[in-house]
């Protein structure tokens, strides 16, 4: 399958190897690919400049967010919340229109108070990309778990907890839901109904955070029992 995937930090390349090592053909854009590949910075997620990561990937296609956006059949959108909009401006609608569009950006600010949302309450971002790309069928997913459990749940819990998902294509979270089955092997996904429902997953991210420095460990993750 043809991924595109919008954003080259740390959740876009985790996501781009394995899906590449499962034998798609995934190209990963950045505003300016040569720039990207010339920075020096080490990421934490993968613990390599993206230069170095390449290496290991040299399949993987590094391009602009028009042209990853338009070599898929579906697009991964993994940028940062404030570079969300712009990238996919960037990107283009032409380049996303009727395409499933995968949103794990998150509206994450930090203060001198700490981490807080950039939008929230009335809105999120998901919501925002949606009225910003009306053509587009987005899905939020996978931006409450750390990208290492994205792409392999079972290494907690065997696989045990729980994905929430939302969107206004009722179409496309059933397709998000075989592909997140097919390609990584979660199990328990939940639709909680349309694009709005972005806003409580979105603010989970608050919790998650404490989550993570309550346990000392970003693989963490929560199960809904009913």
């Amino acid at each position: 399958m043809r991924i595109g995937i919008t954003g080259t930090g740390g959740v876009g390349r985790t996501l781009a190897g394995a899906l590449t090592e499962r034998g798609h053909e995934v190209v990963m854009g950045s505003r300016d690919p040569v720039a990207a590949l010339a920075n020096p910075e080490t990421n934490r997620q993968t613990g390599t400049t993206l230069a170095g990561w390449h290496e290991a990937f040299p399949s993987v296609r590094l391009a602009t967010f028009a042209e990853a956006a338009g070599h898929g059949e579906m697009v991964l959108h993994a940028t940062s919340g404030a570079g969300s909009l712009p990238a996919l401006a960037s990107a283009g609608d032409a380049a996303i229109a009727g395409k499933v569009v995968l949103d794990l950006s998150n509206p994450l600010a930090w203060g001198d108070q700490g981490p807080s949302l950039s939008v929230m309450n009335t809105d999120s971002l998901g919501e925002q990309i949606q009225r910003a790309h009306p053509g587009a069928r987005v899905v939020k997913a996978l931006n409450t778990v750390t990208a290492a459990v994205m792409i392999d749940p079972a290494m907690l819990a065997g696989g045990d907890h729980t994905l929430p998902i939302c969107g206004n294509d009722e179409a496309a979270k059933q397709q998000v839901a075989a592909w997140l089955a097919e390609w990584f092997g979660w199990r328990d996904v939940l639709d909680l109904g349309d694009i709005t429902a972005a806003r409580g997953t979105e603010a989970y991210l608050l919790f998650w955070l404490r989550l993570t420095q309550a346990t000392g460990s970003s693989i963490v993750n929560t199960k809904v029992l009913r």
